[in-house]
């Protein structure tokens, strides 16, 4: 899988509720990965029987990731066991990739399963096998080649750090360690619908990111949709969407309001501290992003600049042309930021910077940067102290 270089997608400033489908059964006529109309659920039978799902509706579009929060109880994982066939759909409609789950026989519910990645909070590993025997298994439902089934089986492994641990079985990996195995294992088949409960509780912060990265490309790339329950805020940058759920009722579903998200990242920066939220949300407003693929240049020494980056996701390395060779003379991360000096002065970028891993971009053109200075003494002043810096 690869990222296209430098597409770009601008903010959205706006918050927009999701209009909700027709009460009359039918989907509307889009690309529904997941139509949920009039769905309830209850446990038990007769005078026993609890009702704990409440006449949801609910579209998932193809390639959409959403995130689905709540208290605990609300009934988050019983909406996901039924979408993916791991429930009988008692009440209401509910159609996965088209067909319609409602009076399905077993043997049918196993089919439809086939081409759904579930990741739960119980790893459910088989003690016995290795890492990469268990991710090895979900192949061998739909394939033979054996050579193959391995070859991806160690590909999604590495992809999620564990490339050193494919021979490792259960007992001796960490418990994040198991959970990215069970993750492997979710995403191998690249299903067109993932769901997910609770993905990244057990993961640090490093590994958690590297999970929801790794969907995102899912999602992008190959229009897998995904659903995902958490509780976990640090993930919430990634969806396109936000359902909450109280009490077994959709009571929210809302698009994520993309200047938000990029102002909260604004505001971890040192080059926006001090700014108040209203000249954040405006700088927000005018952020677009770029996604660029690993060894791609970003910008490149000697022409003229046009644009202020900070990387939101990913890494670079900053080269400059002595003698014909690129000499590498820093190394950016997370956070730093880059090309305000041929803003500033008026001239030519006086390097290269190079992607070393797939990264993500906060974009802002010259005219909107030169703004953001003669607006904010405080970004100003940072600046400054950095052009000193790097004399």
């Amino acid at each position: 899988m690869s990222v296209a270089s430098s597409s770009t997608t601008p903010a959205q400033p706006e918050m927009a509720t999701r209009q909700m489908p027709s009460h009359d059964g039918q989907p509307p006529q889009r690309e529904l990965a997941v139509f949920v109309d009039g769905l309830n659920h209850s446990f038990g039978e007769g005078e026993l029987a609890k009702q704990v799902l409440f006449d949801n509706h609910l579209e998932l579009t193809r390639g959409e990731i959403v995130i689905m929060t709540g208290p605990s109880g609300s009934g988050k994982t019983t909406l996901l066991t039924l979408i993916g066939g791991l429930r009988t759909v008692q009440r209401g409609n509910l159609q996965v990739m088209g067909r319609e789950i409602h009076g399905l026989n077993a043997q049918q519910l196993v089919a439809a399963r086939r081409n759904i990645g579930f990741i739960f909070q119980a790893h459910n590993l088989f003690a016995s096998l290795t890492a990469m025997e268990n991710v090895r298994m979900s192949l061998e439902l739909t394939q033979h080649n054996r050579k193959e089934m391995d070859e991806r089986s160690a590909e999604m492994l590495t992809a999620l750090g564990l490339g050193q641990r494919i021979h490792y079985k259960p007992s001796s990996l960490s418990g994040g360690q198991r959970q990215r195995v069970a993750i492997a294992r979710a995403l191998v088949n690249r299903p067109k619908l993932i769901l997910a409960d609770e993905p990244t509780a057990a993961l640090d912060k490093q590994s958690g990111r590297d999970v929801v990265d790794l969907l995102r490309k899912f999602a992008q790339e190959e229009k897998t949709t995904i659903l995902m329950v958490t509780h976990d805020n640090r993930i919430l940058d990634v969806a396109d969407r936000i359902v909450n759920m109280v009490d077994g009722h959709i009571v929210s579903d809302v698009v994520v309001n993309a200047a938000a998200v990029v102002c909260d990242f604004l505001r971890s920066c040192p080059l926006f501290v001090g700014m108040t939220p209203s000249m954040l949300l405006a700088v927000a407003d005018k952020v677009t992003i770029e996604r660029h693929a690993t060894g791609t240049d970003v910008i490149r020494q000697g022409e003229q600049g046009d644009k202020f980056y900070i990387i939101h996701h990913g890494e670079a390395e900053v080269l400059v042309d002595q003698n014909g060779e690129a000499k590498k003379v820093a190394a950016l991360k997370e956070r730093d930021f880059f090309g305000e000096t041929a803003l500033m002065r008026h001239e030519p970028r006086n390097a290269t910077v190079r992607t070393t891993k797939d990264s993500e971009f906060y974009v802002l053109g010259k005219a909107d940067f030169q703004n953001v200075i003669d607006t904010s003494e405080t970004f100003k002043e940072e600046l400054r102290k950095v052009l000193f810096q790097r004399q």
